[in-house]
């Protein structure tokens, strides 16, 4: 099964999963979007939902398809977060963010009683971080704030390259307006301490390590789709 197909029926199991009356975060990337056509079905057929969309571009799917949205600020609190993932370890933390939405994602995801995980197998991993980690930033200060990026992996005995995101020759932008670091450490040990070091740095403004969010993950491989919950 190819990953197109993968995406498709993960999307499919994730939007079975929503009952009428939720009030959803709806995520971003491929997988996402996945869930977006399989939900606009449901809504088709009579199913009652509000959806919080974590990117412009998502919202703009849904709007396509027909799925009611609303912002954070008209609805707050919300009772399942539906989103993909770059990476995802035994204990369900995440490395997010390949996708560039990171900040507005994790925004919605801790604002959600609970966060479900779509993807397909091949990102699970033992340890995070051979997908390099999205740092959003400040555009101010920007050199200073890499160096101490540098600094706070080093300090970790992380090191490796970082990398400014760009499109073509300019630098993405997130819907935010900042800029985004790919950071290529390879395996964090010990993704909590750098979650602790990059917040202490205050150009930074969100990282892509999504901890203790995700309450459990639909998994599509080769055998069909896999339910699991951290341990």
């Amino acid at each position: 099964m190819d990953a197109a197909s993968l995406k498709e029926k993960v999307g499919q199991a994730a939007a079975a999963e929503v009952e009428t009356g939720m009030r959803l975060g709806i995520g971003t990337g491929s997988t996402a979007e996945a869930f977006v056509r399989a939900l606009a079905v449901r809504v088709g057929e009579g199913l009652r939902i509000v959806g919080v969309p974590t990117s412009e571009r998502t919202a703009a799917l849904c709007r396509d398809l027909g799925v009611p949205l609303a912002t954070l600020e008209e609805v707050p609190e919300l009772d399942l977060t539906v989103d993909g993932a770059d990476e995802l370890d035994s204990r369900l933390r995440l490395v997010k963010g390949g996708g560039g939405a990171l900040l507005r994602e994790k925004i919605v995801a801790a604002a959600s009683a609970r966060m479900l995980v779509i993807a397909d197998a091949s990102k699970r991993v033992e340890s995070l971080g051979a997908f390099p980690l999205p740092i959003e930033v400040n555009g101010f200060g920007i050199v200073a704030s890499l160096i101490a990026i540098e600094k706070a992996g080093s300090l970790l005995g992380l090191t490796g390259c970082l990398a400014l995101r760009k499109i073509g020759e300019s630098p993405f932008v997130t819907d935010g307006g900042h800029l985004i670091v790919d950071a290529s450490f390879g395996r964090i040990p010990d993704p909590e301490a750098l979650s602790a070091a990059l917040h202490a740095i205050p150009g930074v403004v969100e990282h892509g390590l999504f901890l203790g969010l995700a309450s459990a993950a639909l998994l599509a491989g080769p055998d069909g789709i896999e339910h699991v919950a951290p341990h």
